[in-house]
């Protein structure tokens, strides 16, 4: 019989240390070396750390700026805008009173329409005062910015487009749309359209 060879376990622990050590070693000839960062490219990188930093806190400096001075300026948007509708019934009291026949020439009629007149007169410097201002309505060219047009009213006296009438009195708080003004605009009459239509196809056939 063949006599069995003695292995020292010491001896297969030195091999395998070996290996590994040789493994690391391609290992780490396989790696791309890294480049070492020099103190003047760590200082700029925090010098352009420190600069973005500082420019985010500006710019978040501004926002806030500007949400705060649009919450002073028009922190009272809604409450105006709500507050427009006394103007409103003002108007359509006083529509009422004039139509009503049974007050028509007559003192009180008069006292109340002066007593309307006053409180309105009231309310439109309150708003001036605190830059709630009227739109221009009469005469102007339509702008769709500040005009809503309801209607069109035939008028040869005035260019199409041109505002004739008020239906709703519209504001501006500031440089801010309250609400638009609801008018009419003028538009040619009928009569001068279809000549105008009639001369063109005079001239077409000639």
């Amino acid at each position: 019989m063949e006599k069995e060879q003695n292995i020292n376990p010491e001896d297969k622990i030195l091999d395998t240390k070996e290996e590994t050590s040789s493994m690391d070693e391609n290992y780490k000839e396989d790696l791309p070396e890294k480049k070492e960062v020099s103190p003047e490219d760590k200082i700029n990188e925090l010098q352009d750390k420190v600069a973005r930093t500082f420019a985010e806190m500006e710019n978040q400096r501004r926002r806030f700026e500007k949400e705060k001075e649009d919450a002073f300026e028009y922190g009272g948007y809604t409450f105006a805008k709500e507050s427009l509708n006394l103007i409103d019934n003002l108007e359509r009291s006083k529509q009422v009173l004039e139509s009503d026949v049974s007050l028509q020439n007559t003192d009180a009629l008069k006292k109340i329409l002066d007593h309307l007149e006053i409180i309105k007169k009231d309310l439109f410097s309150i708003y001036s005062k605190n830059n709630i201002i009227p739109i221009d309505t009469i005469n102007k060219k339509l702008d769709p910015n500040l005009h809503q047009a309801m209607m069109e009213i035939e008028n040869d006296l005035h260019e199409p487009g041109t505002i004739v009438q008020e239906i709703q009195k519209g504001f501006m708080i500031k440089d801010r749309l309250l609400r638009p003004s609801l008018v009419a605009v003028s538009k040619k009459t009928q009569a001068i359209n279809e000549k105008s239509e009639e001369n063109k196809e005079d001239l077409e056939i000639k």
